[in-house]
């Protein structure tokens, strides 16, 4: 195969760690697990699901967040949330809400089932260090907002941030990873290939269904099962196939950014020194 059309192999498989957070919600923490730390320039993956309302009757009570970007992408359910900018909404099932945290904010969000069903994602990215204490903000866009791609063979790509092959514009912009977010159905048997950016880190996670990575014809060709995280090597472009049944997954990728990272619960800075001072800077108020 020619460097042109280098597709991205499978590095490692991930299942997760099931966890849980805020008061007591349950989940499987994919990234940030003692299975994956970090996939440079994402800090966290969380997937939620429940038929169960005991599960996150509690939600997430506020809590503070410095140094990143926090990407809540909902399936099924409604997530109410609100900070103390004077900022509230809800997010409903199919919809995006992108908040930059930056220098300081304290949210709270609370998640409340559909028809029996809450299920959706949430993924921590990072902000290089010069950018860390800017302001925070929201970008939300509710399902009709983001575009969904048709391509041939019946797949679908629902575009919530970057640019792909075809031209199709996510309506989250101006993110400083560069990133791309899309939701992708595969029927079954039907192929997906999609250029990656080779200064970016990437990953899919199989939402349902079971998906081939990379060419038939090579010998390092994975199969990605449901609920599956796949960590992608370097590469040029990304090449999938349904196998055995419909397919869904994400793929998401953002430039790496090489940076030390230091950690403090829901900070996120560069030095130790930092997160104790941003320790300080939420005990005295200054958030």
């Amino acid at each position: 195969m020619s460097r042109s059309n280098k597709n991205r192999s499978v590095a490692r498989l991930v299942k997760g760690t099931p966890a849980s957070d805020g008061a007591g919600v349950k989940l499987t923490r994919i990234i940030g697990s003692p299975e994956l730390d970090m996939l440079d320039p994402f800090l966290l993956l969380d997937y939620f699901e429940s038929d169960n309302p005991d599960d996150c009757i509690g939600g997430f009570p506020s809590h503070p967040h410095r140094g990143f970007e926090t990407v809540t992408y909902l399936l099924a359910g409604r997530m109410r949330h609100e900070d103390n900018k004077g900022h509230a909404g809800v997010i409903e099932a199919g919809g995006v809400q992108w908040m930059t945290a930056g220098r300081g904010i304290v949210h709270s969000e609370m998640p409340e089932q559909e028809d029996g069903l809450l299920s959706g994602f949430q993924l921590w990215v990072n902000l290089p260090a010069e950018h860390k204490m800017t302001e925070p903000r929201y970008r939300e866009f509710d399902v009709v907002s983001i575009p969904t791609e048709q391509r041939d063979g019946g797949v679908e790509v629902r575009v919530i941030t970057g640019t792909t092959s075809i031209g199709t514009n996510g309506p989250v912009t101006d993110v400083l990873t560069q990133p791309l977010y899309l939701d992708v159905t595969l029927p079954l048997g039907a192929e997906f290939i999609e250029p990656i950016p080779e200064s970016h880190g990437a990953f899919i996670y199989v939402i349902n269904g079971e998906a081939i990575v990379g060419d038939d014809n090579r010998a390092d060709h994975t199969s990605v099962t449901q609920k599956i995280l796949a960590m992608l090597n370097d590469g040029e472009q990304v090449h999938l196939r349904s196998h055995k049944d419909d397919t869904r997954f994400l793929l998401i990728a953002g430039k790496i950014l090489n940076e030390p990272v230091a950690r403090g619960g829901p900070f996120v800075m560069n030095t130790k020194a930092e997160v104790m001072q941003t320790f300080r800077d939420y005990q005295e108020g200054r958030f």
